[in-house]
């Protein structure tokens, strides 16, 4: 347990955080699997339009600070690639 009532109050701060976070993750995490499972479908029309939601997700979380930056890129580059792998 905290000594100091400002160390209480981060110790607060920092659970709420983590909380929060980890529901972004989640959702991140989540789409993703939905992307690679019409991939594996071979469904390109719902998969574009689940890499476009899967974009926005990552991209506020990066914005958040939740995933790094160039993490976020990497994932949708990745899914983008694979996506029109299928098309042609």
């Amino acid at each position: 347990m905290a000594n100091h009532k400002s160390a209480a109050k981060r110790a607060r701060q920092t659970e709420r955080r983590q909380l929060r976070n980890s529901r972004t993750k989640s959702s991140v995490r989540t789409t993703e699997k939905k992307v690679l499972k019409a991939i594996e479908a071979k469904k390109v029309d719902e998969a574009q339009s689940l890499l476009r939601e899967f974009t926005s997700v990552v991209s506020k979380a990066a914005q958040k600070g939740v995933v790094h930056s160039k993490k976020a890129a990497r994932r949708i580059g990745r899914l983008a690639q694979q996506i029109s792998a299928l098309s042609k």
